[in-house]
This record gives C-alpha cells, structure tokens and sequence, in this order.
C-alpha cells in the first residue's frame, strides 16, 4: 500500500509513511543516504529535520529505508556480551577523562569522546571522523561535517542540543577510499548499524559507530527560546554553544558585537530545550546507544541525595565499550596517551543518569497508549522493555499511560500531517 504524504509529493511506501506522517521520523539523514537522488533533508515549521521526496522511491531504496529507519523498529542483536537490563549489551565500562586539559575543558563532560576521535585519527586508524558542528550560517542549526585532523575535532567540539541528520553526508563519502569513525545520535547509529549490515561498501568504509547518551533532540525552536529569555536578537548573534568551557558548562551566545551572555546548564537544558524535544524521543527506547562501539555519557558526581550535580568541575565522562572493536579502541587511546581512564562500577550509573532510567521503565505504557488510540509506534525487540516495566512504579506507569493518553487525543501527534 502506498500513501501520499502531501499533495504534490511522490507516494511513498507505507512504512515509511507511517513514520512520517506518525511522527515516529527521528530525523537521522538514513533517507538522504540510501536514496540522495529523492531525498535531501530540510528544517519543517516544527523546527526539526525530515525528509523532502522529490520522486518516487526504487523497490531497492524502498526495502533499504524500511530495514534501516529507527521509526520504523530497532532490533538489537545481543551477540554473547554482557547485557544489563537498563543500559543494555556491553563489554567494559570505564570513567575518565581526555589527556588534553584543552579538550577537557572545551568538550563535553571530561572531553573523552574527542579525546577518543583524536586518537583514531593520530594511530591512523581511520582517515576522517563524520559528526557534526554548529553551522557558521545559523549558529543554533548544525550541519555534517569531517574531521580529519585533531585540531578539527576540538574545534567541532561540545554538545549540540538541536536537530542533526549526520547520515546525510554518506553518498557523498562513498567509494573515495577512505575510512571513517561515525559519530551520532542513538538512532542515528541504529540506522548506520543497519545499514552497514546490508551495504558491504558501506560497511567498509565506515568500520567504527560512536555515540553518547542521548535525553532527546529539541527543535530549533526551543533554541530560540534561549535566546528569547536571554534577551538577544537571533540575528546578532555570531556563535552559540549549548555547553560552553567547562562541566556541564552554560548555554552560551556570542554576539557580533563580541559581548557574551549565558544561562546555566540546569536551566537551559532543564527548563527549556528538555520540554521541546520530538515526539519520536518521547518513545525511544534506546537513549544510550547500543549499537555503537563505543558510548560516552557525562559521569555526574552526585549529591548527598543521590542526585546529580550539576555545580561546576573538571569533567568526567564515561566510556561504555559495547563491543571488542571498541574496548581495542580505547585501550588503544590509553596506551597513546589521549585518555585516562578508571574502571566504574555499572550499578552506579542509574542514579547518575535517573532520566535514562526513568524513560526506560514507564516506555511500555506509553507505546501502549499510542497503541490503543490507533497511533503508529516503532517495532522493538531485544530492548527489554518488558523487563523494564516490570521496575516501574505502578504510579509512574498510570501517570505516563494517562499523559499520552491525553497528548494523542487532545492534538495530532508532533510531527503529524504533511511533510
């Protein structure tokens, strides 16, 4: 069955349909990728990143999309590694920080995954790294770049809270000879992983996934807001980081005119950007990447409570190796001197990542609410959400079943209605 997603639009297969026109579109770039020809990845009035058609697609690129896209469901092989029920398959865990006190402060939380990228391409393990920066054009966009030098990672360094399609760039990339390390969103990664597994060229030339732990992508939107209650035009401004010098660091606007004005981590991320995120993270079901190499995540010192605290120090990330290749990888940037690092007990990291963990347990009962009101969800298999549930608290479960409940009746699902 084909539908059209709007009136002068190619028709599209329906999975892929349903992902667009449900809301369920997590923006990765996979379509761009598999069919550049009739894909190309643009901003929508919501302020996030999907994809325009402008032709029908191939039965090849049809299947293709369908395999790979995380809307469409997410499949985790588990391989005969380690799997813990909330962050999943794994081989090491560690916490550390990079060598390079300039990364550290300038990076995100310890500075560890540039301190990891700078490696990679130091040993000359890859020739480039594909992530992605702030754009020089729009300052609170961001656009897919590659790095092939250290000093083009650390300047590419630090969290981008707002859309990003990094799979975008790999038709461009292919058959040039080169290697590169990936570095992207959780679902970003799941439709790479995917894709590598169908596309042996693919495979080749992209031999190492790296991704962080992600709580969700605000629109360009609730970027504006930032600046809205900083009191500064959009249009005077030259840079934007949503994580400056230091950890966590403060959201953090240039002007033109050289001045700087920010606001703390707890209240941009906390009371702004985390409220505007897409419906498609509202019901994922993978925030910590697994089906990456290699994941990074800020390890936040806790307070006497057991909360995270977010009072400025030097950095600390973790580093979670979820495959051999990865664990290889990192003790190969220890052994180079890029990090140091210290084993970390996985028991610990729930309290420090309690919005992870929270998602995790009630995700079930909001699947079943979308469900029940005739709303399209992604198909998940070996992501323990049974067991998961089974930890939540029978408020919480009522609580976020209701919620959605409400959202899915009250108004069209974010995302929903033509492209």
């Amino acid at each position: 069955m084909r539908f059209r997603i709007h009136e002068s639009g190619p028709d599209l297969p329906d999975s892929i349909s349903k992902v667009l026109t449900g809301g369920l579109c997590a923006g990765c770039g996979g379509c761009a990728a598999v069919a550049p020809s009739a894909a190309h990845m643009s901003v929508n009035k919501d302020g996030v990143l999907r994809p325009r058609f402008s032709r029908e697609l191939y039965p090849a690129e049809q299947a293709m999309l369908s395999h790979i896209c995380p809307g469409v469901g997410q499949d985790v092989p588990r391989n005969e590694r380690r799997v813990d029920p909330i962050w999943g398959p794994y081989v090491s865990v560690e916490t550390g920080f990079a060598k390079d006190q300039g990364a550290r402060h300038q990076a995100a939380s310890g500075g560890a995954l540039s301190g990891f990228l700078m490696s990679l391409i130091d040993t000359h393990y890859v020739d480039g790294v594909i992530h992605v920066k702030a754009d020089l054009e729009n300052p609170l966009a961001n656009v897919t770049t590659v790095s092939t030098t250290p000093q083009d990672i650390l300047a590419a360094a630090g969290s981008r809270y707002s859309p990003s399609s990094p799979l975008d760039i790999l038709a461009k990339l292919r058959g040039d000879g080169r290697r590169f390390a990936f570095v992207g969103k959780p679902c970003d990664v799941s439709a790479l992983h995917a894709l590598r597994r169908q596309d042996a060229d693919i495979a080749r030339m992209v031999p190492v996934l790296v991704s962080f732990f992600c709580a969700g992508v605000p629109s360009l939107h609730a970027g504006r807001e930032v600046l809205r209650q900083l009191n500064i035009d959009p249009t005077d401004v030259l840079q934007f980081q949503h994580r400056a010098a230091g950890w966590p660091g403060r959201a953090t606007a240039t002007l033109k005119d050289g001045t700087r004005h920010s606001m703390s981590y707890a209240r941009s991320w906390g009371a702004i950007l985390s409220k505007r995120v897409q419906h498609r993270c509202k019901i994922c079901a993978d925030g910590s990447g697994v089906f990456a190499d290699v994941v990074f995540a800020d390890a936040w010192e806790t307070d006497a409570k057991g909360y995270p605290s977010f009072h400025d120090r030097p950095g600390q990330s973790l580093v979670l190796c979820r495959t051999e290749t990865g664990r290889d990888l990192v003790k190969a940037a220890q052994v180079s001197g890029h990090l140091e690092l210290s084993l970390y007990q996985l028991s610990k990291l729930a309290s420090v990542q309690p919005g992870q963990t929270r998602r995790r347990r009630v995700l079930l009962a909001r699947l079943a609410a979308l469900w029940l009101m005739g709303r399209p969800i992604p198909r998940y298999r070996g992501l323990g959400l049974w067991a998961m549930a089974r930890r939540a608290s029978l408020f919480d479960t009522i609580r976020n079943f209701g919620g959605m409940m409400r959202r899915a009746s009250r108004r069209a699902v974010e995302g929903d209605g033509p492209c």
